[in-house]
């Protein structure tokens, strides 16, 4: 059975993926990269690469996409197909920096609870089902404000990743939510065209979190991911 290594965004664990893997139907073996321990996106790449089978079928939403470029930076030749979904290659501006960094002040000065209650709005959908977002709220209260910090801190040290996109030379798939707050069309069609041979989907109705917005649409793309690659193997 093809083997899927998972990779959750910033300030999440595998809730965000599990509504997703329900709909894959045990069609593919999943496994959900380990986010929540370390300092910079390499190591993260690092101990998930430690902890996954010789070969794998790839995905990561959001910071988890970046995460998944330090993979293919790392060791392309254990993947056999990539998905990135709702993220960016550029790295931050300045601008984002310093925006990051008043968020961690935030997080360490408030109610970690009040604050993703308010993060909803840009998150999701308005169209979003208040289960999906009960189950984002008391997910960023399981991983906590201490995490975010230290992988907000890591998203903004990362190097501009554009350079690994043309060296990219599996399927891949780019997915964005057509009302993306957080990572506009824009980032998703730049990495498009610098991955060769890469396409585009595009899910209206969706904010930045596809995999538990619209789960059944992420898995459709997943599998016929999975199957275009084993037809081209």
């Amino acid at each position: 059975m093809q083997k899927l290594v998972l990779i959750p965004g910033l300030g999440s664990d595998s809730t965000v993926w599990r509504r997703t893997i329900v709909e894959l139907k045990g069609e593919v073996n999943c496994l959900v990269g380990d986010t929540l321990r370390d300092d910079s996106l390499a190591a993260i790449a690092q101990r998930i690469l430690e902890n996954a089978p010789p070969q794998f079928a790839l995905a990561g939403v959001s910071m988890g996409g970046m995460v998944a470029l330090e993979l293919m930076r790392i060791a392309p030749e254990r993947v056999t197909c990539l998905a990135l979904v709702d993220t960016l290659a550029r790295p931050d501006t300045i601008a984002k920096k310093a925006y990051r960094q008043l968020a961690n002040l935030v997080v360490a000065a408030f109610d970690y609870r009040r604050l993703a209650e308010f993060s909803m709005g840009s998150l999701v959908h308005p169209s979003a089902a208040s289960d999906i977002c009960s189950e984002l709220i008391e997910m960023s209260v399981t991983v906590g404000g201490k995490t975010y910090i230290r992988q907000n801190r890591a998203v903004s040290a990362r190097a501009d990743q554009r350079p690994i996109l043309g060296r990219i030379a599996i399927p891949t798939t780019i997915v964005v939510g057509a009302q993306d707050r957080m990572t506009p069309l824009k980032l998703s069609q730049e990495i498009c065209e610098l991955i060769p041979g890469s396409t585009l989907q595009i899910l209206d109705g969706c904010g930045h979190l596809p995999p538990i917005e619209r789960p059944e649409a992420m898995a459709r793309i997943l599998l016929d991911l999975i199957r275009k690659k084993c037809s081209n193997s």
